[in-house]
């Protein structure tokens, strides 16, 4: 067996048990990187030591976070966080895409219902109508 063998062997088994990299870290990763970029940029365009001190800390925090969560073993502690941070990106990824979508459809226009937050599809070009809420029978009066 040779030498780098042996250390991915002994990587391997220190990190067994352990979080390892999940996709909050790597979003923290790339947050790291671009505090690390202003934090230059701070230092050498700027030359600003105040906000280039302050950069400099949260990144040190930042490193910390990461590191902790890469090493801890608490791993269903870690999972519920991963899982939340999930939840919240798709969550913010698939409302733009969304929003997206409706701003491209030139044919129908949208309303949110005030009561329960549902959005309403109505064709363009029909006046003034009154839509009602499919999800909670509220009454919406709009022009298209």
């Amino acid at each position: 067996m040779g030498f780098f063998q042996r250390i991915g062997g002994a990587a391997a088994r220190f990190m067994y048990g352990r979080n390892g990299w999940d996709q909050l870290n790597q979003a923290l990763f790339r947050g790291y990187l671009v505090l690390w970029i202003a934090e230059i940029a701070a230092g050498l365009l700027l030359k600003n030591r105040v906000v280039s001190g302050v950069l400099n800390g949260a990144l040190f925090v930042l490193m910390v976070c990461l590191f902790y969560r890469s090493f801890s073993k608490d791993l269903s502690r870690r999972r519920t966080e991963n899982q939340k941070w999930l939840g919240w990106y798709w969550g913010m990824k698939n409302r733009s895409a969304g929003a997206r979508a409706r701003h491209a459809d030139k044919a129908h226009k949208y309303f949110t219902c005030k009561e329960c937050r549902t959005i309403c599809r109505v064709p363009v070009g029909k006046g003034k109508i009154i839509i009602t809420c499919p999800k909670c029978g509220a009454q919406i009066q709009a022009k298209t």
